[in-house]
């Protein structure tokens, strides 16, 4: 390692707290050498995440009304009276 690369593996850097999470010095070295991969690693992470939101939006939106679950009435909306129990009488 370079004396630059031990400096950064003692203190850190800007992604020191990656050691604290398993990784090693030297892929926290390299994080700090160069950020661009972690811009890049958000950035595809977030349009992965739209991505399978879009596939889920089109399989619902396409999907025929047979399809769908449709929400069932309740087959008798009164509350039935509480039982009293023997001991309880008044």
């Amino acid at each position: 390692m370079s004396a630059r690369a031990n400096i950064l593996a003692d203190n850190g850097g800007q992604f020191g707290w990656f050691s604290k999470i398993g990784a090693t010095n030297e892929a926290v070295n390299v994080l700090n050498d160069q950020p661009v991969l972690f811009t890049i690693l958000i950035v595809v992470l977030l349009a992965v995440t739209l991505q399978c939101l879009l596939i889920w939006y089109i399989h619902y939106a396409t999907m025929k009304p047979e399809q769908k679950k449709k929400k069932e009435p309740k087959k008798d909306a009164t509350k039935p009276p509480a039982k009293r129990l023997p001991f309880l009488r008044a």
